[in-house]
């Protein structure tokens, strides 16, 4: 069951992605910002906390997920050091995915060729 919810979960935010980027003027960089903000602000009242607990993995799939690494990590540093542990934070939950995405995206630029 879990694994219906988690399917579920996942594809009923790329619907909703689907659905704005078809009926506005958004470009998909609009649309994934937008997704990490709400996925910040749904943390920010511990609301993605028990989304998780509800769907499991599935909810750490979605660009939403990002958002809430963001906030999650910057809270628990901050509770420790302050105004500083909020920048600490962030990047200390989040520091795998960047560098994996910087890395991968300078390999693949190495790759591929781009088409004019």
């Amino acid at each position: 069951m879990l694994l219906i919810k988690s399917f579920l979960f996942c594809g009923i935010v790329c619907m909703i992605a689907q659905i704005i980027l078809d009926n506005t003027k958004l470009t998909p960089g609009h649309i994934t910002s937008i997704f990490v903000v709400f996925g910040a602000f749904l943390d920010s009242f511990s609301f993605y906390d028990k989304i998780i607990k509800t769907v499991g993995g599935g909810a750490l799939l979605p660009i939403t997920s990002f958002g809430h690494s963001l906030i999650h990590g910057a809270l628990a540093k901050a509770n420790n050091y302050g105004i500083m542990g909020i920048l600490m934070g962030m990047f200390d939950l989040t520091a795998t995915g960047i560098t994996s995405a910087i890395i991968f995206a300078f390999v693949f630029t190495l790759i591929f060729k781009p088409k004019n």
